[in-house]
């Protein structure tokens, strides 16, 4: 799911990046869409993209909050979607989460907002932050991904 004007932005980079290669690809990916993930926003200037996840009571632990792993999970599906966006094809080395708050069963999503904050040579580094409307964060990450060719 995404706005549309947004889901039209990204395609747009994706094709002037892949180009025929594009239908290679599964955008957006099956488990964004399993997650009934929402693109936000995405700025390619700034390299950050914006997206929000529901909180679904199938996704709660024992105490009703958001499973870590699924937090995890929705960053990890605005990362990957970014690093397509301003890599070539890549992928996650290393994902490190720091939690900060248990995500509540009564709040209707989580806000992700990931960024790149440096590229050297085939390394890629990421920032994320995941957060409700009111700017309050649960978590935060670092990524780093690795450029699968040289290009």
């Amino acid at each position: 799911m995404a706005h549309a004007s947004v889901m039209n932005q990204i395609l747009a980079v994706l094709e002037k990046r892949y180009g025929d290669q594009l239908d290679q690809f599964l955008i957006p990916p099956p488990s964004f869409e399993a997650m009934r993930g929402e693109f936000l926003s995405f700025d390619l200037e700034q390299c950050v993209l914006r997206t929000r996840f529901p909180v679904l009571r199938e996704w709660l632990n024992p105490y009703s909050l958001m499973q870590g792993g699924l937090i995890a999970a929705a960053v990890d599906n605005t990362l990957g979607p970014l690093s397509m966006l301003l890599a070539p094809p890549n992928v996650t080395r290393r994902l490190e989460m720091k939690y900060s708050q248990g995500v509540v069963a009564s709040l209707p999503a989580i806000l992700v907002e990931a960024r790149l904050i440096e590229q050297n040579g085939r390394w890629l580094r990421f920032q994320a932050r995941v957060h409700d409307s009111n700017g309050v964060r649960f978590a935060s990450a670092t990524a780093t991904h690795w450029i699968l060719e040289a290009g």
